[in-house]
């Protein structure tokens, strides 16, 4: 318990939003935004599912209370998903109302492969009527490349991970080289015709090609951000927003964050070297 409770300190905002707030504002003065995520998916009460919404609803308006540059990021099982498509609609419409009546803007977080279609769905259902709604696509997976053509095409925002989630060879790369050639070609594709491209990448080798795409397509630092995890290659985070480039850091809070470590260590062997890695590191 001594070590999970470590990793908690290191890599979560605490418990509660005046924790995460307070993270925030110091990343703030390093001249890094954020995006907030209250901890908790796979949600099977639809009174919970509710609460949630209300949560980040209430977590919406303190970002505007307090004046720090943060938006939210969100997870549909935590919104009710896999209890009914349509609350889970309901839920994030209410969330993504919230945040246009703020000035702000919802990331739709993606989770395992058994939820994808639904997830993409859910945000182009929700866009249709909001565009302050954003997705995020996992180069691991084999669809990725459509799906990537059909959010540019739509104008939604994109966030581009590799993935975590652990998933069977029917539907993703499992060599990592393969997953981050794809992340290459799905960077350049998001650069070239994606609104506002998210980056979302720890890797130095994708972050210096990312750097070099963007002087070739004649891009300004607005155009793009780079995002990282809360807690890991904090000085990289650093350098990068002190370059001038945008850099958004993704900063999870909440009393889920046990479930939250152990399903993830879990999910794939490279996520513990990479966490213990870190540990240690600023």
């Amino acid at each position: 318990m001594g070590l999970l409770t470590l990793m908690a300190r290191r890599f979560v905002a605490g418990k509660t939003a005046d924790t995460a707030v307070r993270a925030v504002r110091k990343l703030n003065e390093q001249k890094i935004c954020t995006t907030l995520d209250i901890l908790g998916e796979d949600v099977t009460d639809r009174d919970e599912a509710t609460r949630a919404a209300d949560a980040y609803i209430a977590l919406l308006e303190r970002i505007a209370q307090e004046g720090v540059d943060s938006n939210v990021s969100v997870k549909l099982t935590m919104m009710g998903l896999e209890i009914d498509k349509a609350l889970c609609l309901d839920n994030v419409r209410r969330v993504v109302a919230a945040a246009a009546r703020l000035g702000n803007f919802v990331r739709v977080d993606m989770e395992g492969s058994n939820v994808t279609q639904a997830t993409l769905d859910v945000v182009h259902a929700v866009f249709a009527g909001s565009p302050n709604i954003g997705a995020v696509i996992q180069s691991y997976l084999y669809r990725s490349e459509d799906d990537v053509k059909a959010l540019s095409a739509a104008g939604i925002r994109t966030r581009l991970c590799k993935g975590a989630y652990k998933e069977p060879k029917k539907v993703a790369f499992q060599d990592k080289r393969d997953v981050n050639a794809n992340y290459s070609k799905l960077m350049r594709m998001l650069l070239e015709n994606g609104p506002y491209p998210a980056i979302a990448t720890h890797d130095t080798k994708l972050i210096n090609e990312c750097k070099r795409l963007v002087a070739q397509n004649g891009m300004s630092m607005d155009q793009f951000e780079f995002q990282m995890l809360y807690g890991i290659r904090s000085a990289l985070q650093r350098t990068l927003a002190a370059e001038g480039y945008r850099v958004r850091c993704y900063v999870p809070f909440g009393t889920h964050w046990l479930p939250y470590f152990m399903r993830r260590l879990r999910e794939r062997r490279e996520n513990v070297l990479f966490v213990l890695k870190n540990l240690f590191r600023r």
